[in-house]
């Protein structure tokens, strides 16, 4: 369990704000917006404005270029059948997110500290090197997607892009030295950058709505190849690094000062789990049914990776819908890549903890 130790206040600070805090003053604005909230000196409906943030970053693994390519694939083969698998892959991803950011409130301590903690060590090197290998494939498609992306806005070649990707996925990372808010306002931006462009890919692709949501609540499944489809959906949509990550972005975030405030902390941030899931939900939904009403619609059944999908969208909808669908593709790609590294980071912490010290 977590222990539960006051902070000291300081004389020019709100009450409860710490003197370790002083030096992180984006942080300090924060968890002092937050403190007044639990302790009802600030109330309304924007209350839970400060717990905003954590569940934004972790939702950019649910919308990465690897979710692209299945929803693509999977509209341009079966138009809107598929949309059932992706509502019910959220809502699992829902309850996954939320299990992890209460992980981290819960004990002070993210999933990987807790695995190196309760099992032995031969499990948890075995544990760690899998992660790490399922981390590292993942940013390498996620990298992938950005350097396309890249290389079809601007015509670089792609070797260029990748070292490009890699430049700009290192400086945001490095906002983190200026506490959590900076880089959650980056990724939050870069998620509401690829919300956009595919509320524009709505417009143009004129979607059949009764078809939406019809298929959005009854499932189907026609045959192996619509089960294959199905799983690749649910392997893209529901990503085990950020379930890992989430409990890293809570367990220090707003630190509480007994139990009933770390539950009180935890309701405040169901809302940001439901609106950041709840988007990126939206989102693949959106992806599956633009390639229905894009591709499936005009005979396009094999559409099944993100180059051809470019190159078609331009002759069926226009030039700028394949513009605005690779900003998207970028926008994915730079934040998933980030993201993607964060979990790395603290897959690897705990193992590199112990070895230093063992």
């Amino acid at each position: 369990m977590r222990s539960y130790p006051a902070l000291p206040p300081t004389s020019d600070k709100p009450e409860g704000v710490g003197v370790a805090l002083e030096r992180l003053p984006e942080e300090v604005g924060t968890r002092a917006a937050a403190r007044a909230v639990l302790e009802g000196r600030k109330k309304g409906l924007l209350a839970f404005l400060p717990f905003l943030g954590p569940a934004f970053i972790a939702c950019v693994a649910y919308i990465d270029p690897g979710n692209f390519a299945t929803n693509i694939q999977g509209g341009s083969a079966f138009g809107y059948k598929l949309l059932w698998v992706i509502a019910l892959a959220n809502l699992m991803a829902m309850l996954l997110q939320t299990m992890s950011a209460k992980l981290g409130l819960a004990t002070g301590q993210n999933l990987a500290e807790l695995c190196r903690q309760e099992f032995r060590k031969p499990v948890v090197y075995a544990m760690w090197i899998v992660s790490e290998i399922a981390a590292m494939a993942t940013d390498l498609a996620e990298f992938l997607g950005a350097s396309i992306a890249i290389n079809l806005l601007f015509g670089i070649p792609l070797l260029y892009a990748t070292l490009i990707t890699g430049v700009v996925t290192y400086l945001i990372l490095t906002l983190e030295r200026h506490g959590f808010r900076p880089i959650e306002a980056v990724i939050t931006a870069l998620v509401g950058v690829i919300a956009v462009c595919y509320l524009i890919e709505t417009f143009f692709s004129h979607p059949n709505w009764g078809q939406v949501g019809f298929h959005t609540v009854v499932p189907w499944l026609g045959g192996t190849q619509s089960i294959l489809f199905s799983v690749g959906i649910i392997g893209a949509t529901v990503m085990p690094h950020v379930i890992f990550l989430h409990s890293s972005l809570t367990q220090h975030r707003i630190i509480p000062r007994s139990e009933k405030e770390a539950r009180r902390i935890f309701r405040w941030s169901i809302p940001d789990v439901v609106i950041a899931m709840g988007l990126a939900g939206l989102v693949n939904m959106a992806m599956l049914y633009m390639a229905a009403a894009t591709f499936h619609a005009h005979g396009q059944n094999n559409v099944a990776d993100i180059n051809t999908a470019y190159q078609t969208l331009t002759p069926l909808l226009g030039g700028a819908a394949s513009i605005v669908f690779a900003i998207s593709l970028l926008a994915s790609g730079l934040s998933s890549s980030t993201v993607g590294t964060m979990a790395g980071q603290v897959i690897l912490n705990p193992v590199a903890v112990e070895d230093r010290f063992s």
